[in-house]
């Protein structure tokens, strides 16, 4: 489809058709297509925005970029503000700032599950750490719970011993779904080659978890400590 019946579609009065001219935008250069994108970003249907969003990380460069930072403070829509995030994440390391602030403004599951499972592909430790923690407090046992998945991705990092300190006090958490999740987390700690004291800590939690009334947990934590 040219640029010319593109721009027909997005004009249409009909909501299919103005996503139907998005999703057309694939088939061309990003000189092109982030012009289209940013005019339809306010566009009164949520699924045309979050169609924008996601063009936005596929057709990257600074003006997509700069457009995916304007919407976020004024798009309402929560599955829009978490496309935004996944976007934004296709940018690389310079999104990385932009997306531990949302994180912290926006306490939506959604969007907080967005940030969480973007973050670990930025190789940024230290900001993953901070949004880890942050999730452990947490209403949504999601949440929670991803916070503590999270924690087991720094077992190889400078950052191993501060998440296995935040990890071990939730041995004992009231959710046996939360003390699942901290037994697979434990495993990358368990298996510490060059700090021993790691090691034992993991092992020990583990040894605990082992003993655990839910049997869903005790299956975690016995996998746990099979060898790798």
């Amino acid at each position: 489809m040219n640029i010319s019946e593109i721009k027909t579609l997005l004009a249409s009065e009909d909501p299919q058709q103005r996503l139907r001219g998005l999703v057309a935008l694939k088939d061309h250069n990003s000189e092109s297509a982030v012009p289209l994108l940013i005019a339809q970003r306010q566009d009164e249907a949520f699924l045309v925005r979050s169609f924008v969003a996601m063009g936005l990380g596929r057709k990257r460069n600074d003006a997509a970029y700069k457009a995916l930072l304007e919407m976020l403070p004024t798009e309402s829509d929560m599955n829009v503000q978490a496309e935004i995030a996944n976007s934004l994440g296709l940018y690389g390391k310079v999104s990385v700032a932009r997306l531990v602030s949302l994180f912290f403004e926006n306490h939506h599951w959604l969007v907080r599950r967005s940030v969480l499972a973007i973050m670990p592909e930025l190789d940024s430790p230290e900001p993953l750490l901070t949004i880890a923690l942050e999730a452990l407090a947490d209403k949504d046992e999601t949440i929670v719970q991803a916070g503590i998945a999270t924690l087991g991705m720094l077992a190889e990092t400078h950052n191993a011993s501060v998440a296995i300190a935040a990890l071990l006090p939730l041995v004992t958490d009231e959710n046996w779904r939360s003390r699942m999740a901290v037994a697979y987390a434990l495993k990358p700690f368990s298996a510490q080659r060059i700090d021993v004291g790691l090691a034992t800590r993991a092992q020990t939690a583990l040894v605990t978890l082992r003993q655990d009334t839910h049997h869903q947990v005790v299956a975690a934590a016995l996998e746990a400590l099979l060898p790798a």
